[in-house]
């Protein structure tokens, strides 16, 4: 019997340990993608005026590639936020070598 109890409360303990360890991992998966805001890009010409896109490219009318928006380099200024040139979704608060490429 008290064998029984025992195994009851180790399998009981195993259990609620493994439902808060994924609780966890879920809340800090969706963290950064909260955190992540879609970034604004525009043409450098303002061939299109104001027009903004979500993606960075080509600009459709005069081909020139398009660059962040004015509003987001002041953002960038004021954050500081550093961004991996090969991987422009993750950033950083602080400049990191990483093989010997310089975040931006």
């Amino acid at each position: 019997m008290k064998a029984i109890k025992m195994l009851m409360m180790a399998a009981l303990t195993i259990v609620s340990v493994s439902l808060f360890a994924q609780d966890s991992t879920k809340q800090k998966a969706k963290a950064p993608k909260q955190k992540m805001e879609q970034m604004k890009y525009s043409c450098p010409m303002k061939c299109e005026g104001d027009k903004t896109y979500d993606k960075p490219g080509k600009c459709p009318k005069c081909g020139m590639d398009l660059t962040k928006s004015n509003k987001e380099q002041m953002k960038m200024k004021v954050m500081k936020t550093y961004t991996c040139p090969m991987h422009p979704e993750v950033t950083s608060d602080k400049p990191v070598n990483v093989q010997n490429a310089v975040w931006l």
